[in-house]
């Protein structure tokens, strides 16, 4: 046990050292310091160079009318270390701060404090719907004389390959639910174990192959079979510790997150603000991020308000964050397995499996959200988000290549002066800057 956590040990040192100054490196460096991580391989290096391309062939097998692919910029963020294990966290956004903001929060956690996670039950649930039911409680005894044989029926002839890695539909459940006219519903959960796919096909299918024996046993008609994406049976949970910070900043973090808490409105932005860390982990690894995010809101509503899905708080010297949110991945079946790019990237994550991808996904979404308070408590989030910012109005506003860094330090000028920039400022510098050296021509 010793030298394994001696290894480990070992590892994140070494990753420390190779991610200092990891942003200000070129390209074709940082490609030098990913392999010597052991993240790239000289053929993933080669793919990358190349600019990722994908076939329009395999474009084809994924959805109906294409026409080509939008490309989103993918990066990696630093410093991450998880459990114990450092991590090269790929992320594919659009978003300027996001890979910045996640790589130095998660450098402040390491050296103040740690990052550890956790995953609470393992199953998905699948619903069997009737939507009129005539007599809950013949429904509700059917189910419960017929469940284990359902359950064995199911995974002998639907879902034997879960069975065989250890998963497959474990048991049964129904819910009455109020239709509102009077009447209700009777809604059967199917949970199932997906060892390491999302398990959406799976379910589905085994809740269409249990229609015909639900109808044949209550004498009811079956009129919906799908899966939920508020899987509550399921959470990941991260944790944050830190020691040695100022005891003001840890209570204006503190005061920022009872403010989501509380708060339907801010708790919508503080939600988006942790699933700015999330997401672009989700479409890095062909995950489906919609599914998440779905799950991630309806679990915000469990105590009937919409509510922040992570908590900080001062316990004596110590500010501790926490997160606990369905977070359902796969790291087999689908794009996950077919897209090349998703394919280079969760060998990037060395994440062995769907639990872990979770959980590794729940600890940046937890450190993003530490991030983003950290500098609206401070900063603000003008001087935090807007200076990021720059380079995309400096682009926006047509700067050529030799143009860039006299229009971004003319406007981080700007911005320190008046707290605020746009692009109309951007444009303003460029004419400016133009029109002077039109001047200086003879």
């Amino acid at each position: 046990m010793a030298s394994k956590i001696d290894s480990s040990e070992n590892e994140a040192e070494r990753y420390s050292e190779l991610f200092q100054g990891f942003s200000k490196l070129d390209r074709e460096e940082r490609f030098l310091r990913l392999q010597e991580m052991g993240a790239l391989s000289p053929e993933d290096v080669r793919f990358l160079r190349a600019g990722a391309p994908v076939g329009l062939d395999l474009a084809e097998k994924f959805i109906e009318n294409v026409l080509g692919f939008f490309q989103l910029p993918l990066g990696v963020a630093t410093n991450f270390e998880i459990d114990g294990k450092p991590y090269v966290i790929p992320m594919a956004v659009e978003e300027t701060s996001i890979i910045a903001a996640a790589s130095k929060t998660a450098k402040w956690v390491r050296e103040h404090g740690r990052i550890m996670t956790s995953m609470h039950g393992r199953e998905i649930i699948g619903q069997i719907q009737i939507a009129k039911a005539t007599d809950f409680q013949n429904v509700r005894e059917a189910v419960k004389r017929n469940a284990a044989h359902w359950v064995e029926i199911a995974n002998r002839d639907v879902a034997s390959g879960l069975v065989r890695r250890g998963g497959g539909v474990k048991r049964m459940d129904v819910r009455q639910v109020e239709r509102g006219d009077g009447g209700v519903m009777a809604v059967i959960h199917v949970f199932a174990d997906p060892c390491d796919a999302m398990g959406a096909n799976i379910i589905n299918q085994v809740c269409e192959y249990l229609k015909l024996p639900i109808e044949a046993a209550t004498g009811e008609k079956v009129t919906m079979c799908i899966l939920s994406n508020l899987v509550d049976t399921r959470l990941t949970r991260a944790r944050v510790e830190m020691v040695g910070l100022d005891d003001d900043l840890m209570e204006r973090i503190e005061e920022a997150s009872l403010f989501a808490q509380q708060d339907p409105y801010r708790a919508a932005t503080n939600n988006k603000g942790v699933l700015n860390g999330i997401d672009p982990i989700l479409i890095a690894t062909g995950n489906d991020w919609r599914a998440v995010e779905a799950g991630v809101h309806a679990y915000a509503t469990q105590t009937g308000q919409y509510r922040s899905i992570t908590r900080w708080r001062r316990e004596k010297n110590v500010l501790v964050g926490e997160l606990e949110a369905p977070i359902v991945l796969g790291v087999v079946g689908g794009v996950t397995t077919l897209h090349p790019t998703a394919k280079m990237c969760l060998r990037m994550l060395k994440a062995g499996s769907a639990e872990e991808l979770s959980r590794v996904c729940a600890a940046v979404g937890l450190v993003q959200n530490l991030g983003a308070l950290r500098a609206l408590t401070t900063v603000g989030i003008i001087e935090g988000h807007m200076k990021l910012h720059i380079k995309n109005l400096t682009l926006g506003a047509g700067a050529e290549e030799r143009e860039i860094p006299y229009v971004q330090k003319r406007l981080e000028e700007i911005l320190s002066l008046h707290k605020r920039i746009s692009l109309s400022h951007a444009i303003e510098v460029l004419k400016e800057l133009r029109a002077e050296r039109a001047r200086e021509l003879p």
